[in-house]
Parts: C-alpha cells; structure tokens; sequence
C-alpha cells in the first residue's frame, strides 16, 4: 500500500524520539536528516522535500518546543500536521454546477487509468442519486471507446459515442446536447492521452473543454509515475488549470511520493484516490 515504507521510517524515528527526555537543536537537526532521506526515498520530490523541512524544522526548533516536558511529542505533532497540511489539510469534494447541469472533463497521459476512472466515477455519482452519463471523446486510441461502451454497461450508466468522428470537440459538444436532452443531470467526458506531455494533446484537450464547458476538470495521474506524475501535473495544469487530482494505483506502490508531491506542485486538490 501507498505510503508504507515511509510509514515505517517514521515510525522508528518517532520512536527514538519518544525515547528521549529531552531534545538539543543537534537532535532535531538530526530528525530532519531522517525525515528527509525518508521522504526522498517515497519519490517526494525534492523541492517538496526541501520546503517542507525547513517548514518543519522551523517549529521544531521553537522554545515551546525544545523546554515543554515532552519535546519528542511536540516534534512529531509538527511532523504529523504539516503532512496533513501537504496532503491538503481537509477533505475536498466534487462540486456541482448551479445551473443543475455539471460536466466533469478527465485529463491525463495514456495508461493512468482515465476510462476506468470514468467508470468508477459515474458509479459513484449514481450511487449518490445523480444521473450521469459518459461521452467516449478519445479518438485516438484503439479499442478506447470499446473499452467505454464496457466500462459503462458493467455500472449501469449510458455512453454517449460517434464512431468515425475524428474531433473530439465535436464528440463532447454532441454529448453534452444529447446528455441535457435526455435528462441527464452528469456528463464526465473521457479524453485521450499520450504516452508524454505533448503540445497535440493539449491543444486537442483545450479544444473539448472549450466546447463544453466544464464545471471540473480532474487530472488522472498515475501513483505509479513517481516525478514523472509531477511534470505531468505542472504541465496540465498551466495548460488547462485543473480544479482536482485523481490519483490512481495507489494500492500499488509502498512509497506514494506522487501523491505529496503533485498535490504541493499543483496547488490544487485530491478529489479521489483509485484502488
């Protein structure tokens, strides 16, 4: 799972910090040393890493701290809250359009799991009382509307699709008509993806979201990628200004550094996390 290995660091650090009655600057210094290696070891990214000690380091190195009667306890209260406060600090959900209409646009390279990632998400919604419906708007991809149509039919929710139409802006906007006509109530368009961050891609992405509109668009990046999932996000989010991340895979890697690190770069949200 996500985050063990560095769990574990932390855990034996903390450990010999409680151990300690009192703490010297030289023993936090120390502390620091070890909570760094640990979260480079997790694929942090380093500047994340580097702000994100001296934040730490900072308060640890207060008198409230080094004088109270537990000093180890006081640092790893710090530690604990600035990784919540990196993580984003409270939970931020799906917003919905006023206008009773929402149209969530999903982002990200080829391979992050953005058409499965559509699929869970019109489950969820449904389970929620919505009515949601997906639009099949990768074009590019072989199969990928295929994989849609069966993504959709395994949730119960319908998939709106134009075979042999080769702009994608033309699939959403169509989707989206169809999706109010009918009285749909969600719309979450599929795009396509790319093995790297490229210009065709973003033009092709900008072009969709200026057709439709949407009230979120949700970057789908792989846990996996480690500091690759932190270039992707940076250049996705100038290009198109993402309102929250997916993470997705997060079961599959013990070191989970993609999801402090993107979530600090970006500046915006972990909406969900994919198993």
């Amino acid at each position: 799972m996500a985050f063990e290995g560095l769990s574990e660091k932390l855990q034996d650090l903390f450990k010999n910090l409680r151990s300690k009655g009192t703490l010297t600057e030289a023993d936090v210094n120390k502390a620091m040393r070890e909570v760094k290696l640990a979260l480079l070891e997790a694929d942090v990214n380093f500047k994340v890493v580097k702000k994100f000690v001296a934040n730490v380091k900072e308060k640890c190195l207060g008198e409230d701290v080094l004088a109270s009667l537990t000093p180890g306890q006081q640092v790893i209260k710090i530690v604990d809250e600035e990784l919540t406060q990196l993580m984003g600090g409270t939970v931020s959900k799906l917003t919905y359009s006023s206008s009773g209409f929402t149209v969530y646009l999903l982002a990200g390279l080829q391979g992050t799991g953005k058409t499965t990632t559509a699929g869970k998400l019109a489950l969820y919604l449904k389970n929620e009382g919505k009515k949601p419906m997906l639009a099949a708007c990768d074009v590019h991809r072989p199969a990928a509307i295929d994989q849609l149509e069966i993504v959709g039919e395994k949730v119960g929710v319908p998939v709106y699709t134009e075979r042999g139409e080769e702009r994608a802006e033309v699939v959403a906007l169509n989707a989206k008509k169809k999706a109010e006509h009918d009285g749909y109530n969600i719309l979450i368009v599929d795009t396509s993806g790319r093995l790297h961050v490229d210009q065709e891609l973003m033009d092709e992405l900008i072009r969709v979201r200026d057709a439709v509109e949407p009230h979120e668009t949700l970057l789908v990046i792989d846990a996996l990628t480690g500091q690759d999932a932190v270039t992707a996000a940076s250049a996705f989010n100038e290009a198109v200004n993402v309102d929250g991340i997916i993470l997705t895979k997060l079961d599959g890697d013990t070191r989970g550094g993609a999801a402090l690190s993107v979530r600090e770069v970006t500046g915006k949200p972990i909406k969900f996390v994919g198993m």
